[in-house]
């Protein structure tokens, strides 16, 4: 998805918000009282409310988002940069971006979306033609008992890049004969050609 197109789709936060909720219950929503999958959306209390028992959750409640108090539109935006394009965004860019005042929760954000995306890349094989590139992502743990301050104790990671390159059927004029499909992330020690290969091979049948 293009930027204008993004900002079409997802111009405020009700538009995030609503977008979520539709994607929460196309995907099914469990109750972790119960174990019930049937649920209704109290649009009065901004929470999902099991058909069994009556408990309640909140929209974030068993995803990436749990526990952040950031604006939905924050994780959209987050999301789309970090996945729409091989360039990196670290997370100090990113709060300038949006013109966060705090440095620290952007930063959670950013680490709890490139995490699930880490887990979601095991579940699958590459197939097709895969193109392979290499990107630098900013990377760094704060401890626990201190605050995490912009620019501090971060490093770069080297990161293999491999994606899927599907031909199109019957493109259309000015269309591209070739689209993306799956992409997978793994770290690496270095670009050498040997560490490159060893890693495709466990990746690409």
């Amino acid at each position: 998805m293009k930027l204008f197109e993004f900002e079409r789709h997802f111009p405020d936060e009700e538009s995030c918000r609503n977008r979520f909720r539709d994607l929460r219950l196309k995907q099914g929503v469990v109750c972790p009282k119960c174990g019930c999958t049937h649920h209704y959306w109290k649009s009065d209390k901004g929470m999902f409310q099991c058909k069994e028992c009556g408990h309640r959750q909140s929209l974030r409640y068993g995803t990436v988002m749990q526990g952040s108090k950031l604006p939905f539109r924050y994780w959209f935006i987050a999301m789309h940069l970090l996945t729409a394009t091989k360039h990196t965004f670290s997370a100090a860019e990113l709060q300038r971006q949006l013109g966060h005042n705090r440095y620290q929760p952007i930063w959670e954000m950013v680490h709890k979306i490139r995490s699930v995306m880490g887990q979601r890349d095991s579940e699958y094989m590459l197939t097709y033609s895969v193109e392979l590139d290499e990107g630098f992502f900013t990377v760094g743990t704060p401890r626990k008992e201190e605050k995490m301050v912009q620019g501090s104790k971060e490093r770069k990671a080297t990161v293999l890049v491999m994606a899927e390159s599907i031909e199109v059927e019957k493109p259309k004029p000015n269309m591209k004969k070739k689209k993306v499909g799956h992409l997978k992330m793994i770290v690496i020690p270095d670009t050498k050609k040997s560490t490159i290969t060893e890693k495709a091979v466990d990746i690409i049948p």
